[in-house]
């Protein structure tokens, strides 16, 4: 990589799972020194993608039709002869990744300065209004457990932590904004209706269309709004109405744009306290459907580790705690979280539901000669 460079590569990863995703993402920290960091596609400078997927076929057509100014580097077991794209062989050589990031920023440089001039494709840059929108583009948040108690605040007269008073560590989102929000941005997808909901507090407009809120208030004015249940709160109650045309002309600050998935895993962040949802089962196994997209979102403490545990295998909460040796407060915010995106359902046995036992039937007159039978021989012992 060229010394001078101040900032990691900015790569996006395509047709990765989770675990593969994880992965990537620790080895350019790890072996590759930051050499290149994972960002949304939309943010990246250069594409990597898995050859050997499924998907993988369609996407890299698709993105040498493009002809952008983004390098390609193409992973794969099969060695592949590509005009227009890096090859690296998997298993990945630390040497040979950081030979194919060279290559890809010294073409980046070359066909970043000869395209200065040339109005670059609507598929692949947004509008001056769009990259102002600083809430969409910020990096995650990083929370250590020094500074989580501080942050997400407790609940007075309960120790989260206590596994006798597990039963009463939960919250129902229902009760919380998080609950409304939910159920406004529901509507506002099946309507296909920009919408506004009213609190009594601050103004948030929904805009379903390209997954985006605008909120009239900051994370700390959200974080403690988001903690009162709302029957405590004094005013008229919430209600979702058609956003007027005035609210919809009004000259907005753009900061206050968030991305509804971002927004929506700090709310259920704030509201939980370090509890978990009400409708799960604590003593029930979860599983985490795939791995959270932890480039915008606030990590909380073990969040990595926990979603790794969770995409080996389903697990109880308090299992989850006691495998890591961590807090349950921290499994329990990050299950909140995941919940409300819904990244985590309740896992079932698969035999439960397809296979159903027998009934025991008692056969008494086989019992009876059995009895007989056990009786004669002890007879004939004395």
């Amino acid at each position: 990589m060229n010394d001078k460079r101040k900032s990691s590569l900015k790569v996006a990863l395509h047709c990765m799972d989770g675990r593969t995703y994880k992965t990537m993402v620790m080895y350019l920290q790890g072996p590759c020194k930051g050499a290149a960091a994972v960002v949304e596609d939309l943010d990246a400078e250069v594409d990597i993608i898995d050859a050997d997927s499924i998907n993988a076929k369609a996407l890299l057509e698709q993105k040498l039709a493009e002809n952008s100014s983004r390098p390609i580097i193409v992973l794969s077991l099969q060695e592949l002869k590509l005009d227009n794209a890096l090859y690296v062989r998997k298993p990945i050589k630390t040497v040979e990744m950081l030979e194919a990031l060279s290559k890809a920023e010294a073409l980046l440089a070359v066909k970043q300065k000869s395209n200065e001039n040339v109005q670059t494709s609507k598929k692949l840059f947004i509008n001056t209004d769009e990259r102002k929108k600083t809430s969409k583009h910020q990096t995650a948040m990083h929370l250590d457990e020094g500074n989580f108690n501080a942050f997400i605040g407790s609940i007075p007269g309960l120790d989260v932590n206590d596994p006798k008073q597990f039963p009463n560590a939960s919250y129902n989102p229902k009760e919380y904004f998080q609950g409304y929000f939910q159920s406004a941005c529901l509507i506002a997808q099946t309507k296909k209706q920009v919408l506004h909901l009213n609190s009594g507090w601050k103004s948030l407009i929904i805009f379903p269309h390209n997954h985006e809120i605008w909120f009239d208030a900051d994370d700390k004015q959200l974080r403690s709004f988001a903690g009162l249940p709302i029957k405590s709160l004094s005013g008229a109650g919430m209600s979702l109405t058609p956003a007027s045309a005035h609210a919809l002309s009004a000259n907005r600050e753009l900061d206050k744009f968030h991305n509804v998935d971002a927004f929506l895993w700090k709310l259920a962040v704030w509201s939980s306290r370090g509890r978990y949802p009400v409708a799960l089962d604590i003593d029930r196994p979860v599983f985490l459907k795939h791995w959270p997209n932890f480039t915008r979102l606030i990590v909380t403490p073990h969040a990595l580790r926990i979603s790794a545990l969770l995409i080996a295998g389903p697990r109880t909460l308090p299992d989850i705690a006691e495998t890591l040796k961590i807090k349950p407060q921290y499994v329990f915010v990050f299950i909140s979280a995941a919940h409300a995106l819904g990244l985590v359902k309740q896992a079932k046995r698969q035999s439960d539901e397809i296979i159903q036992p027998p009934a025991i039937k008692k056969n008494t007159e086989r019992q009876g000669l059995l009895t007989r039978i056990l009786s004669k021989l002890r007879g004939n012992k004395s």
